[in-house]
């Protein structure tokens, strides 16, 4: 089956790292950092690929043909993943527990509630209709609450917002956390639950706020202490 993967502009979120919001949760900052302008969802992606396009019945297919290929034990992973999103789905990676890291936890909370903001905005404009509710008989984990909010994948602009964070922090480590990264993201394709240009823009949305982030004055101190937390062993 010939499967067009649709790509994300990426060079032009990587054009806005240079000029650059989270729901809350307990224990995590209000997001307050990131320009809801500069970071307006027409602004830093492209839209998904429409309702019944060409991209959008590939995309389908592409869901129904990797559900039922991978193994029972990798979609049991993924599902697992769905249902458990935090930091430490990064300890294995990054060779600690990260959560038992104060600065460093204090970091990771301020990147994933600003990538929230973000992605929630998004979702709120973008409004794509979940791939298991376009096609009921869509094999896929769980029985799937979203409806339209497919667009972007909020669980993999956290793995990508979290995973680039730390690969610049512990950069020794950074290939397995990137490759940690990109695993957890493609749970997503795995479960069916969001189209693969949902995950190409949670990459994109994830990576461009952890930058963003990672430069901004305000969290020198903040980044400066996790480095020298993260290099302790």
């Amino acid at each position: 089956m010939m499967y067009i993967r649709y790509r994300m502009p990426i060079a032009l979120a990587v054009g806005l790292l240079a000029t650059a919001g989270w729901a809350r949760q307990p224990d995590r900052p209000a997001a307050e950092l990131l320009d809801p302008v500069s970071f307006a969802p027409a602004a830093i992606i492209a839209p998904p690929p429409a309702a019944g396009s060409v991209v959008a019945r590939q995309e389908l297919a592409f869901l129904r043909a990797l559900h039922r290929a991978v193994s029972a034990d990798r979609i049991a992973r993924a599902d697992a993943d769905g249902h458990d999103k935090g930091p430490h789905a990064f300890n294995a990676a990054a060779g600690r527990d990260l959560t038992a890291l104060p600065a460093t936890a204090a970091l990771l909370a301020r990147v994933d509630a600003e990538t929230d903001a973000v992605v929630d905005r998004a979702k709120d404009h973008f409004r794509r209709i979940r791939p298991y509710r376009t096609d009921p008989t869509l094999p896929h984990c769980g029985k799937g609450k979203g409806v339209d909010d497919s667009y972007p994948s909020g669980h993999s602009a956290f793995a990508w917002s979290t995973g680039w964070t730390l690969a610049q922090l512990m950069p020794d480590r950074a290939a397995a956390i990137l490759d940690r990264a990109r695993d957890y993201a493609e749970g997503r394709e795995i479960c069916a639950v969001h189209y693969p240009s949902d995950v190409e823009a949670g990459h994109a949305l994830g990576q461009l706020v952890a930058d963003r982030l990672l430069r901004d004055p305000r969290l020198a101190d903040q980044v400066a202490a996790a480095r020298a937390e993260l290099a302790r062993r």
